[in-house]
């Protein structure tokens, strides 16, 4: 006798969804614990750790790349016979008088001079080993950004030649407004020969939406307490008072903006230079913006014999959360790539 077996769809579509919402719920919750979770771990972590300084040898950087391409283009055995020679030197060396060093610090900024985190930490370390007898070369690119974060990137620069060590920067791109200020604090500023350097001024620029507010029937309320709290505003209606203080304010800041370049480079005539218009290398090398025309790898290169060159860095740890998001954005990233091509 055959049996009929009866199933219901219904029920079962019923119980795969009340199914699935429970696995949708566990997994939320399981998800935001995990977070919690690296946000508490993360928060301990940069406590104790927040990062280190690293350094690494550019003399031997050096000597390798001469010896990978010396050991294809010329003879085994007079490679080997050279190879001798310069162990023996080096033995040499280090029983005769030690080199003065020289500590490279890249420094790229941005408009918030977001490295100077870096940079106070580099220059911190650099400071309990340095010397009078050895040099920091600041290899410098930035078109400049907010007053305040160059003002501290150029203290920490003046904390090397409060302590009479010499300070190089050079530039082979652009040192420009903020850059400048921190260049001029150098004992030497070396400028590759199309480097963008000076616009020595200050700058302040924002739109103002309060017409677009007014046409569309919508009003901006402000309440501050002092005359000058607030002057130019995005969204308020700006005064002929307000563009006044703004100016002012403007106008003294580029006063100590060229006091301070006085004070740091003596020989330059700062009131000819000082107009926001920036110059190459080679003109100005003619205005004493800068000391010498050279780029920083030909500086160093010539450098590797009377110096240990040092590159130093500070790299922040990651944090867990950090690593993890990163890891979820590139594997995200890849699913995207992966929906997005084409199926043959």
């Amino acid at each position: 006798m055959n049996k009929i077996l009866f199933i219901n769809i219904g029920d079962i579509m019923n119980f795969l969804a009340s199914y699935g919402l429970f696995l949708a719920k566990f997994a939320t919750a399981l998800i935001l614990l995990l977070i919690f979770i690296l946000i508490v771990i993360s928060a301990k972590t940069k406590q104790k750790t927040p990062g280190k300084i690293s350094i690494s040898n550019i003399n031997k950087k050096y000597t390798d790349m001469q010896h990978t391409l010396q050991k294809e283009i010329i003879d085994d055995k007079l490679f080997k016979k050279q190879i001798k020679q310069e162990n023996k030197a080096q033995k040499k060396q280090k029983n005769d008088k030690k080199k003065n060093k020289i500590f490279l610090v890249n420094f790229n900024g941005d408009i918030k001079a977001t490295q100077v985190k870096q940079l106070r930490e580099i220059i911190t370390g650099i400071l309990l080993v340095a010397t009078p007898e050895d040099e920091v070369v600041i290899n410098l690119e930035s078109p400049g950004g907010l007053v305040h974060s160059y003002g501290l990137a150029a203290s920490q620069l003046q904390r090397l030649r409060t302590r009479n060590i010499p300070l190089t920067v050079t530039v082979d791109k652009v040192a420009a407004s903020g850059g400048y200020m921190m260049a001029c604090v150098a004992n030497k500023i070396i400028a590759a020969p199309f480097a963008i350097i000076g616009s020595i001024g200050v700058l302040v620029q924002l739109p103002n939406f309060n017409r677009l507010l007014k046409h569309n029937k919508i009003d901006f309320e402000q309440l501050s307490a002092g005359d000058y709290k607030r002057t130019l505003t995005i969204f308020g209606e700006n005064t002929q008072k307000d563009r006044k203080k703004m100016q002012e304010d403007i106008e003294e800041t580029h006063v100590l903006f060229k006091d301070f370049i006085k004070t740091n480079r003596a020989i330059l005539d700062v009131d000819a230079v000082a107009n926001g218009e920036y110059w190459l290398g080679t003109k100005a090398l003619q205005l004493r913006l800068v000391d010498m025309i050279s780029t920083s790898d030909d500086y160093l290169l010539d450098a590797k014999d009377k110096y240990d060159i040092f590159e130093v860095k500070f790299k922040h740890r990651k944090s867990l959360t950090d690593k993890i998001s990163k890891g979820t954005a590139k594997i995200l990233d890849r699913v995207i790539m992966r929906l997005s091509q084409p199926e043959g």
